[in-house]
């Protein structure tokens, strides 16, 4: 499966580090086109622009998000205050050969981490939050859900 799902509760260490859960690096190492027994799974993270978390990206899934960029006069107001506002906070990371990555302490700050984190998938990308807020935030997500009565229209069968 190519999309990030579920939720994942990882230790995080002294020195930021923490384990990125193994269905998320396999579907960074798909995505990639990492091959088979790659140890390095590339992704971006950067702090949500709507939330206290992180914000996780394939490197693909990050180009495409930045695609739209090209719409604006390169030297516009417009297209400057989106490059900042979307790359400038933004780090590329590689997982180590344990699986883990190091989090840059702004990014700890920025989502309150202490001694865990939790991976909430999200499709095509992935969140990671400070574990009670994250409980918050996935109740919240699904009580607006139910509240609007919202559904997907798919033409896929079931």
């Amino acid at each position: 499966m190519g999309l990030f799902i579920g939720t994942h509760q990882n230790k995080l260490d002294a020195k930021g580090r923490v384990s990125v859960p193994a269905p998320f690096r396999s579907v960074l190492k798909k995505m990639s086109g990492a091959g088979e027994g790659a140890l390095v799974a590339p992704l971006v993270l950067r702090p949500s622009h709507q939330h206290p978390c992180i914000e996780g990206w394939t490197e693909k899934g990050f180009e495409a998000l930045s695609a739209p960029l090209d719409q604006f006069d390169q030297f516009s107001a417009e297209h400057d205050n989106f490059a900042m506002a979307l790359f400038g906070d933004a780090c590329a990371m590689e997982t180590d050969k344990e699986g883990r990555i190091q989090l840059p302490p702004e990014l700890v700050a920025y989502a309150r981490l202490t001694d865990s984190a939790v991976f909430i998938g999200a499709s095509k990308t992935f969140q990671i939050w400070e574990p009670e807020a994250g409980a918050r935030r996935l109740a919240e997500a699904k009580a607006a859900v139910k509240a609007a009565q919202m559904t997907l229209r798919t033409g896929a069968p079931a």
